[in-house]
């Protein structure tokens, strides 16, 4: 199973026995049997700014909580770390808002529908259409 560009770029390097699970040929794949969310831990944070409607509270939030768990390295803190983590997560969200509230273009808002197709036409370009996978 190969990693995309983004994967590769949002997992933390492997240490310890999880360094084992790499396959003999030195190549940058890893064993089916890591998680989804293991691998794409940060897909979620996207760009926010200069969009029609605006970024809402929700999409910001969910950007600053991937970007928590990037720099923490925990999908899920462990109830001694969950209130760092939270509070983490909400500090991040405040500066992300004003960021966001701040910034000044004087381009044209982009559209969310066209940059979603835009997207998904370069996914398919990288990893083909879904139908056309051999199972």
């Amino acid at each position: 199973m190969r990693r995309s560009r983004i994967a590769r770029r949002c997992v933390p390097p492997l240490a310890g026995a999880a360094a084992n699970n790499r396959l003999d040929d030195g190549g940058d794949r890893m064993r089916p049997s890591r998680s989804f969310r293991e691998i794409a831990m940060c897909r979620n944070i996207k760009t926010l700014h200069n969009f029609k409607p605006p970024a809402t509270e929700d999409e910001i939030r969910a950007s600053a909580l991937q970007f928590v768990r990037k720099l923490s390295g925990f999908t899920r803190p462990s109830k001694a770390n969950q209130p760092a983590f939270d509070r983490a997560v909400d500090e991040v969200t405040k500066a992300a808002s004003g960021l966001l509230a701040s910034l000044v273009t004087t381009a044209l808002p982009r559209d969310r529908e066209v940059e979603a197709s835009k997207a998904r036409a370069r996914a398919a370009g990288r990893f083909g259409s879904a139908g056309s996978r051999a199972t």
